[in-house]
């Protein structure tokens, strides 16, 4: 079996065609590599729907165990992130319905109820007035987000932090690249210029290593 250097999942050569193919064909460890590709992603995803982080948490694991018991289904049209992602946002919206809040993938009108702010790590290389100035940007740029109606929000977090294209972020929720298009720039339209000219940061709503780590060993203990 090809050593792998499981502290580097990003940038690891194996494909991930080829991850999948040796899943399926009996090397479960390498589940692991796809779960920390995909945590920072599926973290910022869930979180446009749902605010509380045992319940971000809980629906990741419920979307990975659910991904890799239905593994020999995924079929290599889209990137397995996208079919992951779909997954997720079934998962959470399911978990809304139970909590009386029904939503639509194409039509979701009711705002979320906000809880706290995440805690996002300051950038070590700024001296400590920097971090301040910082963090409080990210944070400005963060409430700004929590405002936006959930299918506006969304779209903006899948475009803008996590650079999915335009028809990767259509397959995920299931609507037309018009809707997409229209959705995308009506959020940039509600977000204050200055706001805006922020968004390129990707630490914001971060799921940090600690984080990371915790999810990826539940997964791993229950597939």
């Amino acid at each position: 079996m090809e050593a792998l250097h499981l502290n580097n999942f990003n940038r690891h050569t194996i494909t991930e065609p080829e991850i999948i193919r040796r899943i399926l064909s009996g090397e479960k460890e390498l589940f692991e590599i796809l779960v920390r590709r995909n945590n920072q992603k599926l973290f910022r995803v869930i979180r446009s729907y749902l605010k509380d982080e045992a319940e971000i948490a809980d629906i990741m694991q419920n979307s990975y165990i659910k991904a890799y018991t239905k593994l020999y289904q995924f079929k290599l049209e889209a990137s397995f992130s996208t079919w992951l992602i779909r997954i997720a946002i079934n998962e959470a919206l399911a978990r809304l319905k139970e909590k009386g809040k029904v939503y639509h993938i194409n039509e979701q009108t009711e705002r979320l109820n906000k809880n706290s702010i995440l805690e996002i790590p300051d950038n070590k290389q700024l001296n400590p007035q920097q971090k301040m100035i910082h963090k409080e940007a990210k944070l400005l740029l963060e409430n700004a987000i929590d405002q936006l109606d959930t299918k506006y929000s969304v779209v903006y977090m899948m475009r803008e932090v996590e650079d999915m294209s335009m028809q990767e972020i259509a397959t995920a929720l299931d609507l037309t690249l018009a809707n997409v298009k229209v959705r995308l720039h009506r959020s940039k339209v509600m977000l204050k210029n200055k706001l805006f000219e922020i968004s390129s940061d990707k630490e914001i709503f971060e799921f940090g290593n600690s984080k990371c780590d915790r999810i990826t060993e539940y997964v791993m203990q229950n597939i």
